[in-house]
């Protein structure tokens, strides 16, 4: 492979201003575009050494014939150029977004000449205010069966409405009391405008305003002894608090901003959306986003702001805009933002307060979102064979690997080293026939993997032996005992794929176990955490696969499992050695043992502890504590 790129610009013709750049095939198609506040700035770094690329990054250069660039006045107007192509041309190396699903709103109809609410998941009716997105429909219809009591405005049709004005004979919902719409023959139009208006501005803020008027009207009634008023005043109370208890006051109750946690691994990044208004959660949307070249968490977040707000109107648009991180041209959008709003707009991290435990809150659903997008391509049946399909052909397999075995080696700063061995058969988690491995001695990861390979292997090697099964005895009248038996655990099934937790060194010890072995015929590869790389042996280049590959979540799912189930098995082993130190210690027995580790939440906090400390626990006298605190520093 060269190491220039054949369509480089010479030195000196891209220029130093702002502008907006686009790869393109030899089709002509359009694979990327970018922005930069300095265009040959950032397009040197993807014509640097292909060697010195990330492995994306190299795929998207050689993949593309040709690069041009647009010069634009402002880093604003890059902004928006960047936008609209995207938009128009969907490149292939762009992140790509996924909702999770087309959610419900609640919408007013405010270019009407009477207004109504509906439910809707049409985001483009003309003139129509919006509120939600709700996470299910019938929250929307609950929300707004308690609103209508308060704020009896139109639900019925338009032809329903239409009729009605026409025909002088209030419309069907108007009978039964469903439509407080001047259709409903009860109202003006202008009476029932000015109902609208309160219903918006209730939604918009959850005026709190609403509910001190009624509170005040009921009491009015209650002292002049017109109870059905009153009874009719309260009822709108309780509905009003109905709808405010459905949005937890999560800010201070004049905060409008959108809030975006988000959580993302090198080939997919999930994106939890927050609208608060009023200081309340008013809607959450959810979505998945695709990464094809290299992007930080700062262009991403670029990237989700523009995704979010490129179509959005004046009113979808808050005062404030909380991301994780300020992405570098944050001024850029502040004005971006502001020019769609016609106010200004802050864009800000939360660090600490109500605001960053709501952070911490859509982070979590986001991460729970990704790990559900990474699992639901494994669970299907058809995307399971296509990923062990596709497997097969990346890798130049004979056959599709049914029976998949992961490792992975897990270790404390050098010690307490132990190894995972995971079973995927036909795309699925066998757990039954997970194993975990103690390394005694060892001089790196990769003689870790070499030592736990050599033990695996050696059950390849020996014939599967009959053993009793005691469940399984009986005994007939007067008849010898009846032994039936059954054979050992697959663990002597021999695998069509390996899988290493790593790249080039560990798969080339894995590579050594297998010919030491005499097993060279199994199929071996490493996947790589920091670039998603699969390494075979042997070769100089790994094997990239497309981020829309079934085969590559296969592949992450195996060595993620082979991660966590490592983890825990040296959790636990840390955990029964500490035990057992402990109950070397005269007069502790194992309640107390559990007490010290409860309070003390960790090894290392307790080792750290001072005598007086220790003694502090109910049941540790002074004369145990020292005990326990000279045992621990002797160790």
């Amino acid at each position: 492979m060269a190491d220039q790129l054949p369509y480089k610009p010479k030195q000196g013709e891209i220029p130093t201003d702002p502008g907006v750049y686009r790869f393109r095939d030899r089709d002509g198609r359009i694979l990327y575009v970018g922005k930069a506040k300095n265009l040959r700035a950032r397009l040197s770094n993807y014509f640097a050494p292909l060697r010195t690329l990330h492995e994306r990054t190299r795929r998207m250069v050689t993949t593309a014939a040709s690069v041009e660039w647009t010069v634009v006045g402002s880093d604003v107007e890059a902004l928006q150029l960047e936008y609209m192509w995207i938009q128009e041309f969907s490149p292939p190396f762009n992140v790509r977004y996924k909702d999770d699903k087309s959610y419900p709103y609640m919408a007013i109809t405010l270019a009407d000449e009477a207004p109504r609410v509906i439910v809707t998941r049409n985001r483009r009716i003309p003139g129509a205010k919006y509120f939600g997105p709700y996470p299910k429909v019938w929250a929307v219809h609950d929300t707004i069966d308690l609103m209508i009591k308060v704020f009896p405005i139109r639900t019925c049709s338009d032809a329903s409405y239409k009729r009605a004005m026409q025909t002088g004979r209030p419309c069907f919902p108007g009978q039964i009391g469903r439509c407080g719409g001047p259709c409903s023959m009860k109202v003006t139009v202008e009476e029932h405008r000015a109902v609208v208006d309160d219903f918006v501005a209730f939604m918009s803020g959850g005026d709190e305003r609403f509910a001190r008027e009624l509170t005040r009207r009921m009491r009015e009634a209650s002292a002049a002894m017109d109870y059905e008023s009153a009874a009719v005043f309260r009822d709108k109370l309780q509905a009003i608090d109905a709808v405010l208890s459905r949005s937890a006051l999560v800010l201070s109750d004049d905060t409008d901003a959108d809030l975006f946690g988000i959580a993302e691994d090198e080939l997919s990044a999930a994106v939890q959306h927050f609208v608060v208004r009023g200081g309340r959660v008013r809607g959450v949307r959810a979505s998945t986003v695709d990464k094809e070249i290299d992007i930080g968490g700062a262009e991403l977040v670029d990237q989700v702001l523009q995704r979010a707000y490129g179509n959005a109107t004046a009113i979808d648009i808050p005062r404030t805009v909380i991301v994780p991180q300020l992405p570098e041209d944050s001024a850029e959008l502040e004005q971006w933002l502001r020019e769609r709003r016609g106010k200004a707009v802050s864009l800000t991290v939360a660090q600490r307060g109500q605001k960053a435990d709501l952070m911490r809150t859509a982070t979590l659903n986001a991460q729970q979102a990704l790990m559900l997008h990474k699992t639901r391509r494994t669970s299907d049946y058809v995307a399971r064979s296509h990923a062990l399909t596709d497997l097969q052909e990346a890798l130049g397999l004979a056959e599709a690997p049914l029976r998949i075995e992961c490792f992975d080696i897990s270790h404390l700063s050098g010690t307490n080293v132990v190894a995972s061995m995971v079973v995927f058969e036909d795309g699925l988690p066998r757990k039954d026939q997970y194993r975990s491995f103690s390394i005694a001695e060892t001089t790196d990861d990769t003689d870790s993997m070499h030592q736990v390979l050599m033990r695996r292997l050696a059950y390849l090697d020996r014939p599967e032996e009959p053993e009793p099964d005691p469940v399984a005895e009986a005994v007939a009248d007067g008849d010898e005992p009846v032994v039936t038996t059954r054979k050992r655990a697959r663990f002597a099934y021999r695998p069509q794929l390996l899988v290493v937790d790593g790249g080039q060194p560990q798969v080339a010890a894995a590579q050594r176990a297998l010919e030491d072995a005499g097993h060279p015929e199994v199929a071996l590869c490493g996947i790589a955490k920091r670039l998603e790389e699969v390494w075979l042996p042997g070769e100089d280049y790994p094997v990239i696969l497309p981020r829309t590959s079934e085969a590559l979540y296969l592949l992450q799912r195996l060595r993620d499992e082979a991660h966590r189930f490592a983890i825990t098995h040296q959790r636990k082993r840390r955990r029964r050695d500490i035990t057992t130190v402990l109950a070397e210690v005269p007069g502790l027995g194992d309640a107390r043992i559990k007490a010290l580790l409860r309070h003390f939440g960790s090894v290392t906090a307790l080792r750290d502890a001072t005598p007086e400390q220790i003694a502090e626990l109910p049941g540790i006298g002074p004369k145990l504590a020292s005990s326990v605190h000279a045992h621990l520093s002797s160790r």
